[in-house]
């Protein structure tokens, strides 16, 4: 079976935010906000605990993890780039 890379693994969450976005801007702002929270604190703990004991975790796992905290900010600044504002916002 093939691994994915983290660059490959970044440009297909990029492209599922920025669907989300396009269907529904309310839901990708809560998700992107949740989402992206999660794997931050996923990342900061799995980074704070290898730093006291260090595992025998591939780094490909930080790497992945640290582009799912970046693929919703990327994929919300594409979308406010192209539409300048939230609409949902307006109400």
């Amino acid at each position: 079976m093939r691994v994915l890379r983290p660059l490959e693994v970044f440009l297909i969450e990029v492209i599922l935010y920025i669907l989300l976005w396009l269907s529904n801007e309310y839901l990708a702002t809560m998700l992107s906000l949740i989402f992206g929270s999660i794997c931050f604190f996923i990342l900061a703990v799995a980074l704070i605990s290898e730093w006291l004991e260090k595992s025998n975790i591939n780094k490909n796992y930080f790497y992945i993890m640290g582009v799912s905290v970046l693929a919703p900010v990327v994929a919300a600044t594409v979308y406010l780039l192209i539409f300048g504002e939230l609409t949902w916002l307006k109400s």
